[in-house]
């Protein structure tokens, strides 16, 4: 069929047509759709997040304040606390929280100097600053009140609570424990997650076990306004406490050894007066240490008190040196307890055995140099020879005389280091000192002049230049007690956890055999025989609580130290080392009296005073 030319044009007029209703209609919808969403945003904006844009327009912010986490507790061996935990408060201002405007800022600051004039009031730090500043620490319960009522207009100035350790000091534990103090620099270049505020073990248990003790801060959510002062709290997530530490220690034992210590000093006669002592209990199987005391001792609360640096003052000018730890740090010669150490190397190397017999002359002479003896002491084997401390056996044990060869510098050197001199023990405590073995290199460097036969004769008995601690000598004598083994010496015994969870520290052997069982056994009779027979007879009347007899083994020591008076004669200190039971050792004892006068007078009183405390008087966990 043909389309009439009319046609056509009336059928496209008509299609245009319906072609621009169709737009009209797609652009209106269009238009419809954007006016829905921005309506939509407009709702949203204005309901949704109407309060977080008058959040921003009143200039609030959130912030995050920490909260400390106690640490854990230090307790004995029978879960008597040594330390616990209290709260100080410090009055602190966070420049974080300050208002923007320097105006706001310096009139925050003008009003603190009227409330508190002497504070640390450090205005270019205050200003431009981003770590939190403490003005005055150590507030009292009422000052914090106080402060809390003058500064609540404050933004930005809070009265902070800290953590604050008290320590049960009297004891004589304050070397033990050591204290806790603010991050130093040093620290935060060594332990970057630590803040500028954080409290960190400085000395002792507290710094060994930090990682241990030191708790997971919690965090507190706040909005604060422009002010900086707080609106609302918006939700917190809660400190984790830190680990118990049990110890070994017996506080019962430590209390002893400390008061028979004191008594001790108290009745020593004026020519040996002195206040610098030590007492050492461990269990010779373990490592385990049972009491530690180190006199002069000082007070470990003064360094969360307020008059931290006049305290701390008086202690640095104590010229008895309160803070130095005598057990771990001091080095003394040994005197006469180096014996059976000595006794141990001649035998194992058999430059003696035990038959080995010298008739003693009471005195050794080279030339024109003589080496005394204490007494003479006539026919002398080595069992007799620890009994009775003989001089001249020990001389020729390790120098040579008569029919004895000598053990000579190397081989001496070789058995002190096998028994754990001339390094440090290892004991989970900050200051350890090595001691000194000196040998024939070492003198010639360092006094030029060679190693002479004289010079073994002095190490044989524990003279010349050889240096030990107290723990050292408690390490070496433990080895004979327990057959031979060295150990490392732990005040430490478990860590536990908050959940319950308990980790047992083990006991580490540094030498599994330092001589054979049968040169033990020789030196270990050797020192029943001083309780029996010898210079320790003091302990030879020991008893348990039922009255059976306890059979103990000893050796008292004498160090000679310093010049010669006008007469002729050196002061000296007094030692004794002995453990009990004699066939099962279950503790080990060592006395060090800091120019005491004779060991068997003045350190083995001390040494039967803690050993009838164990048998006697302890109450077993």
């Amino acid at each position: 069929m043909e389309i009439k030319e009319w046609d056509k044009e009336e059928f496209f007029e008509e299609e245009t047509a319906q072609e621009q209703s169709n737009g009209n209609r797609g652009f209106l919808g269009l238009l419809l759709i954007i006016a829905v969403i921005f309506i939509g945003r407009l709702v949203y904006l204005q309901i949704t997040e109407g309060y977080f844009f008058r959040y921003l327009a009143e200039g609030n912010s959130l912030r995050w304040r920490a909260l400390p986490a106690p640490r854990g507790l230090i307790i004995d061996a029978n879960g008597q606390p040594l330390v616990k935990n209290d709260w100080s408060y410090d009055l602190s201002i966070n420049p974080l929280n300050l208002p923007a405007k320097t105006a706001e800022k310096q009139s925050i600051i003008n009003e603190l100097k009227e409330i508190y004039p002497d504070g640390n009031l450090d205005k270019e730090k205050i200003l431009k600053g981003a770590e939190e500043i403490t003005i005055k620490s150590g507030l009292s319960h009422e000052e914090m009140l106080a402060y809390k009522i003058k500064i609540q207009n404050l933004a930005g100035v809070t009265v902070k609570q800290n953590l604050k350790r008290n320590y049960f000091s009297q004891d004589g534990l304050s070397h033990i424990l050591g204290y806790i103090g603010k991050v130093s620099d040093d620290d935060l270049r060594r332990l970057p997650n630590y803040k500028t505020t954080d409290l960190i073990g400085k000395t002792g248990l507290e710094a060994v076990y930090e990682n241990k003790l030191k708790g997971s801060d919690g965090r507190e959510k706040m909005e604060v306004n422009s002010r900086g002062q707080i609106q609302r709290f918006l939700g917190k997530i809660d400190p984790q406490i830190g680990n118990n530490l049990r110890l070994w220690l017996d506080l019962g034992l430590q209390e002893r050894s400390l008061t028979a210590l004191q008594e001790q000093l108290a009745v020593l006669p004026p020519e040996n007066q002195s206040v610098k002592a030590v007492a050492i209990a461990l269990n010779p199987q373990t490592g385990g240490v049972l009491a530690m005391v180190s006199l002069p001792f000082y007070d470990n609360n003064i360094f969360s008190s307020n008059q931290i640096k006049e305290e701390y003052q008086k202690i640095l000018d104590n010229p008895d040196k309160p803070l130095f730890n005598r057990a771990v740090s001091g080095l003394y010669p040994s005197g006469s307890v180096i014996k059976p150490v000595m006794a141990a190397a001649g035998l194992e190397e058999r430059v003696i055995n035990e038959q080995t017999t010298i008739n003693d002359p009471g005195e050794i002479k080279i030339g024109d140099w003589v080496f005394p003896d204490w007494k003479n002491h006539g026919s002398v084997d080595v069992k007799k020879a620890i009994a009775e401390s003989c001089n001249v056996f020990f001389y020729a044990t390790a120098g040579g005389w008569d029919k004895i060869r000598g053990l000579g510098v190397k081989k001496i050197g070789e058995y002190l280091r096998r028994f754990g001199f001339g390094a440090s023990a290892g004991i989970d405590l900050t200051g350890e000192a090595d001691g000194l073995v000196p040998t024939a290199e070492w003198k010639e460097k360092n006094k030029k002049e060679k190693w002479y036969q004289g010079d073994s004769y002095h190490l044989g008995i524990g003279q010349g230049d050889f240096l030990v601690t107290p723990l050292q000598i408690a390490m070496a004598n433990a080895a004979i007690a327990n057959g031979g083994r060295l150990i490392k010496p732990r005040l430490a015994k478990t860590i536990e956890s908050p959940d319950g969870k308990i980790s047992e520290l083990p006991t580490e052997v540094t030498n599994n055999q330092v001589v054979s069982g049968k040169s033990i056994k020789v030196v270990q009779e050797g020192m029943r025989q001083a309780v029996t027979d010898g210079s320790a007879r003091q302990l030879a009347d020991l008893k348990d609580k039922n009255g059976q007899p306890v059979a103990a083994a000893g050796k008292t020591g004498t160090a000679q130290f310093g010049a010669a008076d006008a007469e002729g004669k050196m002061k000296t200190h007094a030692w004794f080392a002995g453990y009990a039971p004699y066939d099962n050792p279950q503790i080990l004892v060592v006395v060090f009296i800091e120019g005491g006068g004779e060991g068997f007078a003045a350190a083995e009183p001390v040494a039967k005073k803690m050993l009838e405390y164990w048998f006697l008087s302890r109450v077993s966990p």
